[in-house]
């Protein structure tokens, strides 16, 4: 059965609480949000200064925030909880909200699968009586939030047609996923094993489906982080970015600028660092102390690409460094 608009709320089924006090069950009389999201997951970490706001703002009408993390990147479930633990204690120093961590996949059974969500961040509201008011981004929180809490939204056509879309929305991504999963699979394989079988196996995939994101940021990442291929590489980004400004899509320029900015990824291969490193102005271990280099290479791939000028290229990429360092 399809978890939508008026089922019940699933349970909570966590393996640990990091922040704030456990939650069991939903109260009846309040109303909440629970939030599937990642470190890893650049939309997701836009999103927690939001939910702090609509913490602070509504918590005397009842709301009460809870963040899962169900989809931390470690080799085992310790070191993820240890990393999650650090990093929220690094970058989330006012954080007001619970924040649950999750590797077993019960959560995502629980909830993401029934929803047909198979993306992150995906809030959830969860309304006094217990029963789910909507599911989507967070962004659209701020909209939706005030009439679930004054009690109008349920019964309202944009709640009923947004719901009716999202089924849809999810429906189609459902069988895209049906048709990613063994590309998927032969990606996570042969990663064990051979970056040049991975290689083939998610080319595979983007002449299969072209217009998949996924595909294309584990495209760049396998030949930009893993393989270490820049000849290969740069011209990817390249294409990437003109890509998001023919489809004229924010989501998919943030994913491309991501490739290039977010604290996660390794530039010690890039062909600046590299010069660096031999003139021995920067620790083998760090690449941290080079923003300015970063911010020269990456407005280099902005500027060719949206035939912007220097200024402007170089602007965007600063932006972006300092959005993630």
């Amino acid at each position: 059965m399809t978890l939508q608009m008026e089922s019940p709320a699933p349970s909570i089924q966590v393996e640990n609480w990091l922040r704030g006090e456990s939650l069991t069950n939903f109260q009846p009389g309040k109303v909440y949000i629970v939030e599937f999201w990642a470190t890893s997951c650049g939309p997701c970490v836009t999103a927690m200064p939001l939910l702090v706001q609509l913490q602070e703002k509504y918590k005397d009408s009842g709301l009460e925030v809870g963040g899962v993390a169900a989809s931390e990147n470690a080799p085992t479930a310790n070191e993820a909880r240890t990393r999650l633990d650090a990093w929220l204690t690094e970058k989330c120093s006012n954080l007001n909200f619970r924040i649950a961590f999750d590797s077993t996949g019960e959560m995502d059974k629980l909830w993401m699968e029934p929803s047909l969500s198979f993306g992150i961040p995906t809030s959830f509201v969860i309304d006094r009586d217990g029963h789910i008011a909507f599911i989507g981004h967070p962004m659209h929180l701020d909209q939706i939030l005030p009439k679930v809490l004054n009690g109008s939204w349920r019964t309202s056509d944009e709640a009923k047609a947004a719901n009716k879309e999202r089924i849809a929305s999810g429906q189609r991504d459902a069988r895209e996923h049906a048709l990613k999963k063994p590309i998927n699979d032969r990606v996570s394989a042969a990663e064990a094993e051979d970056w040049k079988r991975a290689l083939s196996a998610i080319e595979e995939g983007i002449a299969l489906l072209p217009d998949n994101l996924i595909f294309r940021q584990v495209h760049a990442r396998l030949v930009l982080y893993k393989m270490r291929d820049m000849g290969v590489g740069l011209p990817l980004m390249r294409q990437f970015f003109r890509d998001a400004i023919d489809r004229n899509s924010e989501q998919w320029m943030g994913v491309a600028l991501d490739q290039l900015f977010h604290s996660n990824v390794d530039y010690c291969a890039f062909p600046l660092l590299s010069a660096s490193r031999r003139a021995k102005s920067c620790p083998n271990t760090s690449w941290h102390c080079l923003p300015r280099k970063m911010t020269a290479l990456s407005s280099g791939f902005i500027r060719r690409s949206l035939g912007t000028t220097t200024r402007a290229a170089t602007r965007i990429a600063r932006s972006s460094w300092s959005r993630w360092h």
